[in-house]
């Protein structure tokens, strides 16, 4: 990858302008947005760059192949065509991962199965032997994709997905996407440069991509990537993300504001508290327990306040008229503060009942969940 290649970035529905965006601003070239991602070019430094400090790619994709395949044996052969012996060893171990999407096929384990036999009797072919499956921690992901009739055949220059921080160690009911919290933030143009708070903050995934934001700290700073054990690869990869990781570890600072988290619930206290921790974050984000309808502002200047309420899965007392009633009292309670607001709702009764006009709505989702994100400006006390 001494030149630029095409890669593809795959991001959560509703984010991809906002994750062009930022490829952008860390190198990319030739970026274009694209369903469910972003297309974009990038040499080897410049990809590197890009998995360790993107916040809102789930994966950093190489293309091998993209192919009309129809029947298990046109998938095969189309597989096979791959010239897989300029990727591998027969030491490397490999995983294949397929996800569908109106495929004639109904089970993504045939055709991760099919194509790893593929694989299989291309290198047997060409090196003699095979090497062996290591679902677990392979050498080389292998990310298959069959949108219809339509094969994408990709690398993961991360191996696991990058929303995997490595900080969640606790979690409570739906947590957050590590990625699709870092897209609420960025929506909100949160830089880390006033105060914040999540007075709702569950497993605390919210506060603490805002505390690496505030931070300055790359996402992957404390994790390996899957392109450092490529065989044709490893070696300058290795060295390039050493180096990229000294220089993102010089960039790092103490925040200039009080990041907080609330909750009235003791288990996601305990939870955040732990991730917190995990994050390695402890002295940087400040924990409290308390109700949101009645807890005080912070002592600081006004900032901005981000959160996902509860979309009525878990407060059922009422049914949606108590949900309408609890969202009323959440807007007269954050409407006295003063700060702007950016709120994730997958309840529709949300915007009407918070009572308040927010300056932007975006559309996201939440796993299965279509969500509203509200953009509130500054409230006036």
């Amino acid at each position: 990858m001494a030149v630029r290649l095409p890669l593809f970035a795959t991001t959560s529905r509703g984010t991809e302008d906002l994750l062009a965006a930022e490829l952008t601003s860390l190198g990319a070239a030739r970026v274009k947005q694209d369903r469910g991602g972003v297309r974009f070019h990038a040499n080897l430094r410049e990809a590197l760059r890009i998995v360790l400090h993107s916040r809102l790619a789930m994966r950093v994709l190489y293309p091998l192949l993209e192919a009309e395949v129809h029947g298990a044996e046109g998938l095969y052969e189309a597989v096979k065509s791959v010239p897989w012996e300029e990727h591998f060893t027969l030491r490397a171990t490999f995983a294949v991962e397929a996800t569908l999407k109106d495929s004639e096929h109904n089970h993504s384990g045939f055709v991760a199965l099919k194509a790893k036999d593929a694989i299989v009797d291309r290198l047997r072919d060409k090196l003699g032997s095979r090497p062996d499956v290591d679902t677990g921690n392979p050498d080389l992901s292998i990310v298959v994709h069959l949108s219809k009739s339509k094969l994408s055949l990709s690398l993961d220059l991360a191996g696991d997905p990058l929303n995997r921080r490595g900080y969640r160690v606790e979690q409570t009911a739906a947590p957050l996407k590590e990625t699709l919290a870092a897209a609420m933030l960025r929506a909100a143009k949160y830089e880390g440069e006033e105060p914040f708070i999540d007075p709702m903050c569950g497993s605390g995934t919210i506060v603490i991509e805002a505390a690496l934001i505030a931070m300055r700290r790359a996402p992957g700073i404390n994790r390996n990537f899957g392109i450092e054990r490529w065989p044709q690869m490893k070696a300058e990869a290795s060295q390039i993300l050493e180096e990229l990781k000294a220089e993102a570890k010089a960039a790092e600072r103490v925040p200039p504001f009080p990041i907080i988290a609330r909750d009235r619930e003791p288990e996601a206290i305990e939870a955040t508290k732990k991730n917190v921790k995990a994050a390695r974050l402890g002295h940087s984000v400040l924990i409290e327990e308390g109700d949101a309808m009645f807890f005080p502002p912070p002592e600081s200047p006004p900032g901005l306040l981000v959160s996902n309420p509860p979309y009525g899965e878990w407060l059922t007392a009422g049914g949606q008229k108590g949900m309408k009633t609890f969202y009323y009292k959440l807007g007269e309670s954050f409407g006295s503060w003063g700060w702007r607001m950016a709120i994730l709702c997958g309840n529709p009764a949300f915007e009407s009942a918070f009572h308040h006009r927010p300056s932007e709505v975006r559309e996201l989702w939440n796993g299965p969940i279509e969500c509203r994100l509200m953009i509130y400006p500054w409230q006036v006390k």
